[in-house]
Formats: structure tokens, C-alpha cells, sequence
């Protein structure tokens, strides 16, 4: 993990702990990180995740790959050096949002599992929680909802994944959602069933 270029800097903590805010919105922060190919469902699937978890009463929020690059990541582009900056920025805000007690829901295509690992590193154990789109290529192609792998394919976006960059998929998920042959709204419910079984919908202290 790189160190900060400053070095007259001090690690401030916060008065209000993070157990007191979790006890407060009743619910476990937790980073969910949904990667896969363009066109695999992150973005619908993530919102349907936050406005089921908005229906429960519960604080999450949703930051989307093409959202970002339009504010705080506006200064990247797609290279490999970029996409890299990209992830570790993304993953240093939902770690962020995740100690406030927020279920802070990621769609990035994310395509190298390096960058995915070192996101995970920084979390603590249980705060992060990725999540794989795995749907086929040719799927994702005959979707293409704003003709993205036509022009790929047309050479008119270099370095684009799945076709002339590359994807790495995930090695351990903690949740795999097969969008090639089920539902949005099917995946997102698994995604919640998750987020029950394993205590993240309900305080710490409980």
C-alpha cells in the first residue's frame, strides 16, 4: 500500500464512534462491490439493492462508475494507470461511507483483480463484500445499451473491456449473480438476502 506524499499529517479520529452511528441507523457499514463486464446489470442491480434497503428503512447510497468520472474522478481516463487511480480512489470513499454505518454500493466494471484485492485490504474483516456479475460476453454485447462494444469493436474506444482490454474475474466472491440467465430484480434480492443472513441489516450490538 503506497504511503501519502505528506508527511505532517496526523490520523484525526472522530468523536462519534463508529459503533455509536451503527447503533444509531441499526445496521453494519459495509462496502458492496459490484464488477463485471459493461452491460452485466451493476448499475440496475445496485439501485434495486438501494431502493430495497431504502424500502427497510435502512442508509445506503449507491456511487456509480459514470457518475464519478463526471465529478471526482473527472481527470482519468481508461488507461491501466487510470483505471487503477480510479478503483483505489472509489474504494477509499466507500470504506469511508462504510464507517458511518452506510451500506455503500459500488457498480464499477473494475476490471483488475489487483486493484479489487487492495480495496479489500484496507477494509476491515467483513467490510467489504464483492460481488460478481457474471454474465457472458456475447450477452453483454447483444445488450449494449449505448452501442459501447460496436464502437470497441468499430475502433472507435481504445483500451475497452472485454474487448481489447481485459477482465479479470474474481477468484472468491463472496456473492456470484449469474445476469446472463436470471432477473435484475432477482439479483438484487439475493444481494439483500446476503446483507440479512449475515447481520449487516441489523445493529452490531444486537
Amino acid at each position: 500500500m503506497s504511503q501519502p506524499k505528506s508527511a505532517n499529517i496526523t490520523h484525526q479520529e472522530a468523536c462519534v464512534t463508529r459503533v455509536q452511528r451503527e447503533a444509531r441507523l441499526g445496521q453494519r457499514g459495509a462496502t458492496v462491490w459490484l464488477t463485471g463486464l459493461s452491460a452485466s446489470g451493476k448499475s440496475t442491480v445496485a439501485r434495486l439493492v438501494d431502493q430495497a434497503l431504502h424500502q427497510r428503512g435502512k442508509h445506503s447510497c449507491v456511487l456509480d462508475g459514470d457518475n464519478i468520472r463526471f465529478g471526482l474522478n473527472r481527470d482519468l481516463g481508461f488507461s491501466p494507470e487510470d483505471r487503477n487511480e480510479n478503483i483505489r480512489r472509489i474504494g477509499e470513499v466507500a470504506k469511508l461511507f462504510a464507517q458511518t454505518g452506510t451500506i455503500a454500493l459500488t457498480a464499477f466494471i473494475s476490471p483488475y483483480r489487483g486493484d479489487r484485492d487492495r480495496n479489500r485490504a484496507i477494509n476491515a474483516e467483513g467490510d467489504f463484500i464483492e460481488v460478481f456479475l457474471d454474465c457472458a460476453l456475447d450477452v453483454c454485447e447483444k445488450r449494449d445499451p449505448r452501442g459501447l462494444y460496436a464502437k470497441a469493436r468499430a475502433g472507435q474506444i481504445p483500451e475497452f473491456t472485454g474487448v481489447s482490454a481485459p477482465y479479470e474475474a474474481p477468484k472468491s466472491p463472496e456473492i456470484v449473480l449469474h445476469t446472463d440467465r436470471e432477473d435484475e430484480v432477482g439479483s438484487a434480492a439475493q444481494v439483500v438476502a446476503y446483507l440479512e443472513e449475515n447481520g449487516y441489516l441489523r445493529a452490531p450490538s444486537e
